[in-house]
């Protein structure tokens, strides 16, 4: 996987690319055992808010990278390590204010999670307006802000324009999810086999840990981890393809994903069988094995065994749960 160091300004989710810096930070040294990490300073190297710093803390937790302890704020490694409290700065993280624009406002973050909840909820029953206006209102946000949640909504399968230029929410039903699950068969092993020769083996190692550990913990496992798990292989590991047109009719599909992250251990209990992990575990292995036609073999077999799957639990959501109103959604 190609590092790009300290840069804040590629399109992946902020939470990523902080957990990112951080694990690097803190395997190469710069944070070492014991020095004590707190939201507030982070957000402030970051130029960022609380909420994506929170998230990568979560994830850095999950990778057991950082712990809480009796303190505030989080500590690297495990909680019993002696503790460094000192001042953090920018060199630490890798990240130079001098030469890198650091981006101040991200008011859209602090309100995205919930409006994609929202939107993917509802698509399941249907087609649906949503009124910017009414969603900045309802947030207390300014337009631009609202504007720039629908717009990645968009961008992620979810959201169209009508006619009229009026938000539209697109209808995730069975059809659908099943022309879309075979668009992610042709079109994702082809992306794997492209990005296989820039994938850090380092990382897919540690993915790859991470992986048979949830395995043996299943079912205990939140749903969280689980999301994050499926990121790891359908984004993450795709992100170094060199044809981003591939990459970009591909995110048209991540509607697909969105619905399992909200869903899957949340709304619905996590079924008795692992729903996905083995699979995801015999790509990364075929990778590191540097079987080029073996692991996007695996990764198409996974997604035929996925797709029965995702149907089932979408007629069973459709079913069982009543979308409350929201006023931005008529």
């Amino acid at each position: 996987m190609r590092s790009d160091g300290g840069n804040l300004e590629s399109n992946e989710p902020l939470f990523v690319r902080f957990a990112r810096i951080l694990r690097r930070s803190i395997r190469a040294g710069r944070l070492k055992r014991g020095t004590v990490l707190l939201e507030g300073h982070l957000a402030q190297i970051f130029g960022s808010s609380r909420a994506p710093v929170r998230q990568a803390l979560a994830q850095l937790r999950r990778d057991r990278l950082v712990s809480r302890f009796a303190g505030r704020g989080h500590i690297v490694g495990p909680k019993d390590a002696e503790v460094r409290r000192i001042e953090l700065s920018p060199d630490m993280l890798n990240v130079d204010p001098a030469r890198q624009k650091l981006r101040k406002s991200f008011a859209w973050e602090t309100i995205y999670e919930a409006v994609e909840r929202a939107i993917i909820h509802r698509s399941v029953f249907g087609r649906f307006r949503v009124n910017e206006l009414e969603l900045a209102r309802h947030y207390g946000v300014g337009r631009t802000v609202a504007r720039d949640v629908l717009t990645r909504l968009q961008s992620r399968g979810m959201l169209a324009k009508d006619e009229r230029q009026r938000w539209t929410i697109v209808s995730l039903d069975r059809e659908r999810l099943i022309n879309l699950y075979e668009i992610r068969e042709h079109l994702e092993p082809i992306a794997l086999r492209r990005a296989m020769p820039a994938l850090d083996h380092q990382w897919l190692r540690q993915l790859g840990k991470r992986l048979a550990r949830q395995i043996e913990k299943y079912p205990n496992v939140s749903a969280s981890s689980m999301d994050d798990l499926e990121y790891d292989l359908h984004v993450r590991c795709l992100a170094p393809c060199p044809n981003k047109e591939l990459l970009g009719a591909l995110l048209q599909t991540r509607c697909i994903l969105t619905l399992s992250k909200h869903v899957l251990g949340v709304e619905l209990d996590v079924p008795e069988q692992d729903p996905f992990m083995a699979e995801h575990l015999e790509v990364i292995e075929a990778i590191l094995s540097n079987r080029q036609v073996d692991a996007p073999k695996a990764l198409r077999n996974h997604l035929r065994l996925s797709r029965p799957k995702v149907v089932e639990r979408l007629e069973l959501f459709r079913t069982t749960y009543t979308p409350p109103e929201i006023p931005y959604i008529s």
